[in-house]
């Protein structure tokens, strides 16, 4: 359980999440995953990433559980800072990351993969940020790089999810595969990046960075600060109670 890695190819590492049920992660592994996909990145042998998940779902988002458990607000500083960490390793990884979806994409999740250079999903898998049902916002910054405008402002409001060949559709994933073929799918697109020059594959990634028109850390930083609003508020509290009572 926990986060591993491993080099299925040459020039490719292999980051898994294992977080038993559902993949929500605590505090502690989101600064985990933080930390190997940096490493990964620092290292000269690495050509690319891929972000996997084993067990039912990609992700789930954060460990709401763990947030209920704390009766300050150390849980929730914790997460929004370790989700912070875990998105911004992605999108600085210094080689591309190929987000490998299967199931559930959730919450973090979308954070996670709308920082990704590339997706391939399960034919199983959905998208979605059920944020408002659980009391939080954010990673609205992160949707928007995945569907178009108005479709993201329809999902974020009403919690509700998009397929694997919705966001197919859009130009968002690469490409939608059975569930038994995914990890090799992923593992042949890291493979082909993974052949280009190693330095210059770096200098690819940091100019499409440098050329990216939306700030994420500056704007998820933005939203963040309406979850703490939230929190002091009462309301986080009022909705995260009824999280896990629904009918």
């Amino acid at each position: 359980m926990g986060v591993s890695t491993a080099s299925p190819g040459k020039g490719i590492c292999l980051v898994t999440v294992d977080y038993p049920p559902v993949n929500a992660l605590p505090v502690q592994g989101w600064y985990d995953l933080a930390d190997a996909l940096r490493a990964a990145g620092r290292d000269p042998e690495v050509r690319c990433v891929v972000l996997a998940a084993a067990g039912r779902g990609f992700n789930a988002g954060v460990d709401i559980k763990e947030m209920q458990r704390d009766t300050g607000h150390a849980a929730l500083i914790g997460a929004n800072r370790g989700c912070y960490e875990a998105f911004s390793a992605v999108y600085e990884c210094e080689v591309p990351v190929v987000a490998a979806v299967n199931g559930f994409c959730l919450g973090g999740g979308i954070g996670l993969i709308g920082n990704a250079d590339a997706i391939v999903a399960s034919d199983d898998a959905t998208f979605g940020l059920p944020e408002l049902d659980r009391g939080a916002l954010g990673a609205a910054t992160h949707l928007a790089r995945l569907v178009p405008q108005h479709l993201m402002r329809a999902l974020y409001y009403t919690s509700r999810t998009a397929t694997a060949a919705e966001l197919h559709a859009h130009g968002s994933v690469w490409r939608v595969v059975p569930r038994d073929e995914l990890l090799d799918t992923a593992v042949e697109l890291a493979g082909e990046i993974a052949r280009k020059d190693g330095y210059l594959i770096r200098l690819a990634k940091a100019a499409i960075n440098g050329i990216d028109p939306v700030d994420v850390h500056r704007s998820y930083r933005f939203e963040q600060g309406f979850t703490f609003e939230a929190n002091l508020s009462g309301v986080a509290d009022r909705v995260r109670d009824t999280f896990g009572k629904e009918a």
